[in-house]
């Protein structure tokens, strides 16, 4: 009825990633190592609340099968997300995850913070990553080409002017731009090499703090001030 059934089984098998991805434990650490830091194995199974022994089986197949990697420094072994592609599908089931009301209850302080300003793997989420993106948009930085953003000409020149190097982020593989919807706020924020430089850059000026045991990235009262200058301040006149 459906001719060769060979057809039908061409392409990538996605069920064996699906399946790694997607038991509790190996979900919780992959979770964990979306805050973009290099996490032990036994900070992995304080996260997914099993021992250390069986962390290390999880760890094993998360590596063999090329979600995460890791790194031997001295006695430790650190572990991080092996890169943007696997960061990329755990945030979208993230967004999928919140859509469809799977929800896990948190209630406390650190919840909203999470939705102020968190990491996403290399680059910014929540509030102020959504309100940057916004911004950047209304400015004629990004624009739409159909369901992708990309960055204008305008938007090159301002952006290179204000700290972030385009033609260097150009000769890496990675895509300048790409959009991620936020799953706190349900809005867009901006992913891809030039949202990774702006995590970096915001880091390396002091504005915001990582939180070494969450996601939360910290933006003290001046740091949000001198970050929001930056990317809305002066800069807004630049663009035509």
């Amino acid at each position: 009825m459906f001719g060769d059934d060979r057809t039908m089984k061409d392409g990538p098998d996605i069920s064996q990633t699906a399946a790694l991805m997607g038991d509790p434990a190996r979900a919780n650490m992959l979770m964990a190592l979306m805050s973009g830091l290099a996490l032990t194995g036994v900070e992995l199974a304080r996260e997914a609340g099993i021992t250390a022994s069986t962390a290390s089986g999880h760890l094993a197949k998360l590596k063999a099968s090329g979600l995460v990697r890791s790194i031997k420094q001295g006695r430790c072994c650190y572990f991080r997300i092996a890169d943007p592609d696997v960061a990329n599908a755990v945030e979208a089931l993230v967004t999928v995850a919140a859509r469809v009301g799977h929800l896990r209850t948190r209630p406390g302080p650190r919840d909203q913070a999470m939705r102020v300003a968190r990491s996403c793997y290399d680059h910014l989420a929540g509030r102020h990553a959504v309100d940057l993106f916004e911004h950047w948009l209304a400015m004629g930085v990004l624009r739409w080409q159909g369901d992708v953003v990309e960055l204008t000409q305008p938007g090159r020149h301002l952006l290179d002017s204000i700290g972030i190097d385009i033609a260097t982020l150009e000769t890496k593989k990675r895509p300048l731009c790409r959009t991620c919807i936020d799953w706190s706020e349900r809005r867009n924020h901006l992913g891809g090499s030039v949202g990774a430089a702006v995590l970096s850059l915001a880091q390396r000026r002091g504005w915001e703090k990582r939180n070494a045991s969450t996601r939360v990235v910290k933006f003290g009262k001046q740091g949000h001030k001198d970050f929001v200058a930056w990317y809305c301040g002066d800069a807004a006149q630049t663009v035509d």
